[in-house]
């Protein structure tokens, strides 16, 4: 079975980092386009960064310079490396990924982001 499985959420006061991955496991064959995306309590999900296979980077402006996609083909992981966190990033944050030539995207089942003041 096909699957994301994300980690590296936590707890952090404003200002510090956190680092996510992501990891696809099953039968994978191909990875094309991976993405980090955030759902914050009361709001609709919204774009992070994505990264395609051939390492284009694509960042929302709320995260520009301190946020770092970034992916390791032979692990068939993503990473989101997060600094100078600040309490509007508190969310849940979802891995997403295009396997297998899908014509929908995979999605992880979330990892927990809280940024103190």
């Amino acid at each position: 079975q096909v699957q994301l499985v994300e980690s590296g959420g936590g707890l952090v006061q404003a200002g510090g980092s956190l680092r996510l991955s992501c990891a696809a496991s099953g039968m994978i064959v191909t990875v094309d386009g991976m993405g980090w995306y955030r759902q914050a309590p009361g709001k609709q999900r919204e774009l992070v960064a994505t990264i395609t296979s051939g390492d284009t980077t694509n960042y929302a402006d709320s995260v520009k310079g301190r946020f770092t996609i970034s992916r390791d083909n032979a692990k068939n992981t993503v990473y989101l490396q997060m600094n100078s966190l600040k309490p509007e990033d508190t969310a849940v944050y979802y891995c997403n990924a295009d396997l297998n030539g899908s014509p929908y995207p995979y999605w992880g089942r979330g990892t927990q982001v809280t940024v103190s003041s």
